[in-house]
């Protein structure tokens, strides 16, 4: 319970805070790219449930709907200021909604895309799909991209039994830390 009391509260104030680069980058999607500013991808929430997770749309509007690393050329696939949103993070700012919602807290598990079942299926194996997945997480800050499924699952269990107010601000601090730095972002 005072886990989603944070959510709320820090949601509401980055929402106060980010307003104005909100709407900034929203202008540029719109400039930059045909097709909606948001892109709304179907996501696996705690107890494997399905949600609606809006991010900036980097991609293309005729990108496939698969996890980036599984196309054959993502860059080729980015929007013109796709590869910066990214690299940014800026393209998560939407997920302040999420976490508004309840969907998702601002640490945890990354939601899985809706078809990758090796992942879900690993993930609830281990206990993790208990969780409310986050905006950033253990995983994320311990390689992003870059990590093989079998490592990020092993962080989620990680996560799962390390889990506490104070591991959640260590997290999120390092991911500030890495985003500042870029650190992690393939493409």
């Amino acid at each position: 319970m005072m886990k989603r009391i944070l959510d709320l509260m820090l949601a509401l104030l980055a929402l106060l805070v980010l307003i104005v680069p909100i709407v900034l980058v929203a202008l540029l999607v719109r400039i930059t790219s045909p097709g909606p500013v948001l892109y709304w991808s179907d996501r696996v929430g705690r107890h494997n449930c399905l949600f609606k997770m809006p991010k900036f749309r980097s991609m293309r509007v005729d990108t496939p709907a698969v996890a980036t690393h599984l196309l054959e050329n993502p860059k080729a696939w980015l929007t013109p200021i796709g590869s910066f949103l990214r690299k940014s993070s800026l393209d998560e700012l939407p997920q302040l909604w999420s976490i508004l919602r309840g969907d998702m807290s601002f640490v945890g598990p990354r939601p899985a895309l809706f078809n990758q079942d090796d992942l879900i299926a690993l993930r609830t194996a281990c206990g993790a799909h208990e969780l409310v997945p986050g905006l950033t997480g253990w995983a994320q800050i311990n390689g992003r991209d870059e990590l093989p499924i079998s490592e990020k699952i092993r962080l989620d269990a990680e996560y799962l039994e390390r889990r506490s107010l104070v591991f959640d601000i260590r997290i999120l601090w390092l991911t500030f830390i890495k985003v500042l730095r870029r650190d992690g972002v393939s493409h």
